[in-house]
């Protein structure tokens, strides 16, 4: 479990820091805002939408190999970034390897999770999900500060030389579970809990994988339009600047999501596995509800905004860890990585609703006003 949540906080940043670069993105390629979110969707388009191709591949030949492949490519999209000069560049670059290097990551470690541990199922995957939350946290405030003192080519060239080592190093002590250690650990759950294995053709043909898919789906629009979008709506408010307790409201903001992202994966993976996954879901979605609101009602404020900008990360951030445990408790664990990679695909739709959807609804708004 720790190796698998090193490993995820390597392969964070792309996503979780990419609104700080999207400025210098723009300045370099000459590009337009929607241009520039484009490589967003790109990264979480092949992140998900390939998801079971990842899966299978990671079943296929093992997943030491194919996590510290998926962290080399994350810390390499990085490196060739810097150098972009066009949209195309970044769309392959850092949409492209980056996207598909995450996704090989991301499900290979949740895929050993749900086999691993089928008794903490939901706290397994909550804690590696964690570092995918955690692991920005890490770099936000050095990529921000070394993006100011350096430049953005400096900045990607240091952290994905940096990053893509540490998630190498990392995959090579992982390794998939043998039938005895699944059987070992299968027989302390109780008779209820003993799910039938479906393939992922038997699962797709059953309503309920489709309603978590469309739930998965709305969420996800949500919080990446939020992940993506941050930055340009500070600024368009004006408060990214102004500071709070001596720092400047954007980082601050961007570093309290992260402590929310992070800490909210384990912390509802652990009270799911205690009342239930439904019981949970419900819970942590109003309260983003209820955070949304309270945000936009006082964007005047920097500093309640930034306050409840971290709320809306703790009532999205546990999708990580409940779905695909609530998947694996539905449809069994032989096929969990595979089957996964199918419901990961709803992440790649939100991507595209949360981020050049919504990047063109902020420039059509902002043209009429």
């Amino acid at each position: 479990m720790g190796l698998g949540l090193v490993a995820m906080m390597a392969i964070s940043s792309p996503q979780y820091v990419w609104t700080l670069f999207v400025a210098p993105f723009q300045t370099a390629t000459g590009a337009s805002l929607p241009a520039i979110q484009i490589t967003f969707s790109v990264l979480i388009v092949l992140q998900t939408w390939l998801a079971p191709l990842q899966g299978w591949l990671v079943d296929r030949f093992g997943p030491k190999f194919l996590i510290a492949l998926g962290a080399g490519l994350t810390g390499l999209g990085f490196v060739l970034s810097a150098q972009a000069a066009t949209a195309w560049t970044l769309y392959i670059a850092y949409g492209g390897l980056c996207g598909f290097g995450t996704g090989i990551v991301y499900i290979g470690i949740v895929g050993l999770m749900v086999r691993w541990f089928p008794d903490r199922r939901g706290f397994a995957v909550g804690v590696v999900a964690a570092g995918y939350g955690f692991g920005a946290i890490v770099t936000t405030f050095p990529i921000d500060m070394m993006l100011r003192a350096s430049g953005h080519r400096p900045t990607l060239v240091t952290f994905g030389i940096l990053l893509g080592a540490a998630g190498i190093l990392a995959a090579m002590g992982l390794r998939a579970p043998k039938p005895a250690d699944i059987a070992k650990y299968s027989a302390a759950l109780p008779p209820e809990r003993r799910t039938k294995d479906y393939s992922p053709k038997e699962m797709l043909a059953t309503p309920i994988f489709w309603l978590m898919f469309a739930m998965m789906t709305m969420m996800s629009t949500g919080g990446l339009m939020v992940v993506s979008q941050f930055g340009p709506v500070m600024r368009d408010f004006g408060i990214a600047e102004v500071a709070i307790s001596g720092m400047a409201a954007l980082p601050l903001a961007l570093t309290l999501q992260r402590i929310a992202n992070g800490l909210t994966r384990p912390f509802f993976g652990w009270v799911s596995d205690v009342i239930g996954r439904e019981n949970t879901m419900f819970a942590a979605f109003a309260m983003e509800a209820v955070a949304v609101w309270v945000m936009l009602s006082t964007r005047d404020n920097p500093a309640i905004f930034a306050l409840m900008s971290g709320i809306v990360f703790f009532g999205w951030g546990e999708i990580f860890s409940l779905f695909p445990s609530t998947l694996t408790d539905t449809f069994g664990t032989r096929d969990a990585t595979t089957n996964f990679g199918f419901l990961y695909i709803a992440q790649g739709i939100g991507a595209v609703f949360g981020g050049p959807v919504a990047a063109w609804m902020h420039d059509a708004t902002d043209r009429k006003s």
